[in-house]
């Protein structure tokens, strides 16, 4: 099965809502190709992007909660460490 149509890397409809519409908008704005600041501005034009992906990776782990992310979580067991010390959260033990 294609795992677009399946979830698997779209937005699962288990989801809250405000989570899927918060994950939209990121993609949305990381697509755009107008930002905050300029990217060509050295430092500041990617900075201001890290920024943005931070503050909505963080609402959404609150918002979901992480045994929702760790259950939709398609990267290794390294990437979501990494995803819990980013969003300043304290990683569940794994089942």
């Amino acid at each position: 099965m294609d795992p677009i149509l399946t979830g698997t890397y779209g937005l699962p409809r288990s989801l809250p809502r405000g989570v899927r519409i918060r994950l939209g908008l990121l993609l949305f704005y990381l697509a755009v190709p107008i930002d905050l600041i300029p990217d060509f501005i050295p430092v500041l034009g990617y900075a201001d992007d890290a920024i943005v992906v931070i503050a909505v990776l963080r609402s959404t782990v609150r918002r979901a909660g992480l045994t929702a992310v760790r259950r939709h979580w398609p990267g290794t067991d390294d990437g979501f460490t990494a995803l819990c010390r980013l969003t300043g959260l304290a990683e569940e033990p794994p089942p």
